[in-house]
């Protein structure tokens, strides 16, 4: 399941990164790479710990011991369980 369907309180581990078209003005290597700068690697663990007020965009996730907002389009590339 992409984090990006995710509701508050999910808690997973990331099974990989999978960047497709996401419309963004960064190549899909670029998002792939400043995701896993952030700590999005495969077998981390992550946790939805808030979402925004309008459209549950952005969500904020607490991935190893840093707490992170993100895009839910850019989320979509996350694949989790």
């Amino acid at each position: 399941m992409p984090l990006g369907l995710a509701r508050r309180h999910f808690a997973g581990r990331i099974q990989r990164i999978e960047v497709t078209d996401l419309n963004s003005s960064l190549s899909p290597e670029e998002i792939e790479r400043r995701l896993i700068e952030l700590g999005f690697v495969e077998g981390a663990e992550v946790c939805v710990l808030h979402e925004g007020l309008f459209g549950r965009d952005p969500i904020a996730v607490r991935i190893n011991d840093a707490t992170v907002a993100l895009r839910r389009r850019e989320a979509m590339a996350i694949l989790v369980g």
